[in-house]
């Protein structure tokens, strides 16, 4: 075990200079989130909002400073624009107008684009956790390369990373020239993923522009190229990566995650709303744990109701992409590093994946951009 402490990590950083104001980033208060453990150090540094990607040999310089310390075994540095004028506008602004202003793209921003190489950029999110996101995320990555796609996937949960767990990596991405990483590889998949750069218990103790900063590099600083389609598993709920990767990233479109439950779908609801508010096209809702099949004797229940997310998807107007049954086998290739898409293709489990995988890839060949449904939120 490490005995690398706080105390250290910053007598390491009092020797990155600034050479804009010729002090270090210690004195000058731009360290910030600093995290470390067991020989694993994350922190930001908080740079003023025009200054963005100047910064950046700034970054490097203080990851190497870090990374040369005895006991340091990881080092994961991300730049944070913190808009001291943002930070004091009054709290109780109505939520239309704050997540209209902020999914605006900005004129000339090169990261409309869209990362190098990549075609095409799905998001697949939850209004809520606990729905098995992450699951078909995973699955559908696979389902969509078994179709003969070049595929990637972003695990954009920096809180709660289970990318590499599910996929099965270890180790952690290399980078050929010092700023841009290569993704890690499994099942025919590139992928990358913060939990591929921190120990697997680590905490993320993050504020959101830190989180938009790391997201955002997570997206343009990987080698992605040559991929058709990018996809990305969105942490749940709709706040600061949501909004981030929306105004960001030109995204073909959104699958929304539920299980069949009335919480769920209200919550459900609610990420379609965001995705309306953000202007990204939502391709439709899967229903995740449709039905519980005993491995036993075959039977199926219905424990958490059935069809609410195809009756949600109706009212709504959006598409309704697919069941996905409860499985343990599911659960077992999930937590085994194997998906179940990847294991046993064939299987009726795979399946299920393999025909929602056709569905998106249908409305990616077809450059569905149809818009979100109308909901108006009082």
């Amino acid at each position: 075990m490490s005995n690398l402490t706080p105390e250290d990590v910053l007598a390491a950083l009092k020797t990155v200079v600034d050479p804009d104001r010729n002090k270090d980033v210690v004195v000058l208060g731009m360290v910030q989130g600093m995290a470390v453990k067991d020989g694993h150090v994350s922190f930001a540094l908080e740079v003023a909002p025009e200054e963005g990607r100047a910064k950046e040999p700034l970054r490097l310089a203080a990851e190497k400073a870090v990374l040369a310390l005895k006991g340091a075994r990881s080092v994961t540095a991300v730049l944070t624009a913190h808009s001291r004028a943002a930070a004091s506008a009054p709290r109780r602004a109505g939520l239309n107008a704050q997540m209209q202003a902020e999914a605006q793209p900005r004129a000339g921003s090169p990261e409309r684009q869209g990362p190098a190489g990549v075609k095409a950029v799905i998001a697949v999110a939850s209004g809520k956790g606990g729905v098995g996101k992450s699951t078909v995320a995973v699955n559908l990555a696979v389902a969509l390369q078994r179709l003969g796609k070049k595929v990637g996937l972003l695990d954009a949960d920096i809180y709660g990373p289970s990318i590499p767990r599910m996929l099965g990596l270890t180790g952690k991405p290399t980078s050929k020239d010092g700023k841009r990483l290569q993704p890690m590889e499994a099942w025919g998949l590139k992928a990358i993923s913060i939990g591929s750069l921190i120990d697997e218990d680590q905490p993320m103790i993050w504020r959101g522009p830190m989180v938009m900063t790391a997201l955002t590099q997570l997206i343009y600083d990987v080698e992605w190229a040559p991929l058709d389609v990018l996809v990305v598993d969105m942490p749940p709920g709709t706040g600061d990566a949501q909004l981030t990767l929306a105004q960001r990233v030109p995204l073909a479109g959104s699958i929304i995650v539920s299980t069949p439950q009335d919480i769920a779908l209200i919550d459900a609801r609610k990420g379609l709303a965001m995705f309306k508010k953000t202007h990204v096209p939502v391709f439709g809702i899967v229903e995740n744990m449709s039905t519980f099949v005993c491995p036993s004797c075959g039977h199926e229940s219905h424990i958490f109701g059935h069809g609410g997310a195809k009756e949600t998807a109706a009212k709504l107007g959006t598409d309704f992409l697919g069941e996905i049954p409860l499985h343990i086998a599911i659960r077992e290739t999930s937590d085994g590093g194997t998906p179940i898409t990847a294991r046993d293709p064939h299987g009726p489990q795979a399946k299920a994946f393999l025909a929602l995988a056709d569905r998106v890839a249908q409305k990616l060949d077809a450059g569905d951009t149809r818009p979100a449904p109308r909901i108006v939120m009082e």
